[in-house]
């Protein structure tokens, strides 16, 4: 087993009663309940640094625009004048 070090820490009430509540009806220890959440935590944690993850589900999801766009935006950008002085 790995060698493990004790962290004092201060939970709310709810927070400790919903540890306390697991750990006895799954038979477990406090400190295993609270070990999982860190781990679980850890998990989701590493997902939000993916940058895509948050918009995975929009990507290709725009209508109406040329396929080669990624590739040729500068092409695009200049056949409608972005970027340039509007006369008054």
């Amino acid at each position: 087993m790995a060698r493990m070090r004790t962290v004092t820490v201060r939970l709310p009430d709810e927070l400790a009663d919903a540890i306390e509540k697991e750990s006895r009806a799954t038979h477990r220890s406090k400190s295993d309940v609270i070990r999982e959440r860190l781990q679980s935590a850890g998990k989701s944690a590493k997902q939000a640094v993916d940058p895509l993850a948050s918009i995975r589900d929009l990507i290709a999801s725009v209508d109406g625009l040329p396929s080669d766009l990624g590739s040729r935006y500068k092409h695009y950008l200049r056949t409608t004048g972005y970027g340039r002085k509007r006369r008054c």
